[in-house]
C-alpha cells in the first residue's frame, strides 16, 4: 500500500481531501465523500457532542482545545460542508446560545476582545456563511487593528505597535475566508495584500527589530516561524504563494 492509498483508507475528513489535492477523482465524487464528513467519523461525532445551548466542551473559548470555538475550528479543518444539514443546525445554536463570558452576554459571532480570537470568529463567520451586522462589524474591527507594518497584534494598539506573526496568519486567514465566501469588498483584499507584504518581508522567520534596534536572529523566533509557515500552508494562501518567490 503507498501513501496515498493509506490515505484514502481513513475518515471521510482525510479521504475527500485527499481526493481533492492528489488524485484525479471527479468532482462530484469528492463531494460525495466531503458530504459525509456530517454523517460518519469524526465530524459526525463531534457534531454530536454539541450541547443543546450551542457549546462544546461547556466554554466559549475555554478550557481550549475542546472549548466551543476549538471545536468549530477543528470542523472547518475537517472539511465539514457548511451547507449541510448538520453543519446549519450547529451554527444556528452556536449563533442563538452561545455568548462570550465577561462580556455582558455579548453573542459568540460579535467576538471577544483580543485580535487573534476575534480572527478565529470571523474565519469561522465566513466558512460557516454567517451573516449578519455582528459579523460584519467584527470584520470592519479587524481591519481597523492593521498596523502600519502591515500585519497584526494581539496585544496592539495598548502594548506594542509590532506585528505578531501568528496574530498575522489568523486575520489572514478569515479575511480569504471572506474573499472565498464572495462576502468581501476590495477593502478586505487590500488589507491581506499587505498582510502577505509583512510576512514576506519578514521572510517568515525574524522581526524587523528587536529592542535594541538590531536585526532579530533565526534562533530568537524559530517556534514563531514554524507556526507561521504550518498556517499560511493550512490556510492555502495562493496569491501570497504566487509572490513568495520574489
Amino acid at each position: 500500500m503507498d501513501v496515498t492509498e493509506w490515505l484514502l483508507d481513513a475518515d471521510p475528513s482525510i479521504r475527500w481531501q485527499v481526493m481533492r489535492d492528489l488524485t484525479d477523482t471527479p468532482a462530484e465524487v469528492i463531494a460525495a465523500q466531503r458530504a459525509r464528513v456530517a454523517t460518519e467519523g469524526w465530524g459526525a461525532r463531534l457534531l454530536s457532542l454539541q450541547g443543546a445551548d450551542g457549546q462544546w466542551g461547556c466554554g466559549t473559548y475555554s478550557p481550549k482545545w475542546i472549548s466551543t470555538t476549538y471545536t468549530m475550528l477543528l470542523l472547518r479543518l475537517l472539511g465539514l460542508d457548511p451547507e449541510s444539514a448538520g453543519a446549519r443546525a450547529a451554527i444556528e445554536r452556536v449563533r442563538d446560545g452561545v455568548t462570550w463570558e465577561g462580556r455582558g452576554g455579548k453573542p459568540f459571532f460579535g467576538g471577544e476582545r483580543e485580535t487573534g480570537v476575534n480572527g478565529m470568529v470571523l474565519v469561522l463567520g465566513a466558512y460557516f456563511r454567517v451573516t449578519g451586522e455582528l459579523v460584519e462589524e467584527l470584520l470592519e474591527w479587524l481591519l481597523g487593528q492593521q498596523l502600519e507594518d502591515g500585519g497584526w497584534n494581539c496585544r496592539a494598539p495598548e502594548r506594542s505597535k509590532r506585528s505578531s506573526f501568528n496574530t498575522t496568519i489568523l486575520a489572514l486567514e478569515a479575511l480569504l475566508e471572506f474573499e472565498r465566501s464572495n462576502s468581501a469588498g476590495p477593502a478586505v483584499t487590500a488589507a491581506r495584500y499587505r498582510g502577505e507584504e509583512y510576512l514576506l518581508e519578514r521572510r517568515l522567520f525574524r522581526f524587523a527589530v528587536d529592542r535594541r534596534g538590531d536585526q532579530v536572529g533565526v534562533d530568537a523566533v524559530l517556534l514563531p516561524a514554524a507556526m507561521a509557515l504550518r498556517r499560511a500552508s493550512r490556510a492555502r494562501l495562493s496569491p501570497f504563494h504566487r509572490r513568495s518567490s520574489r
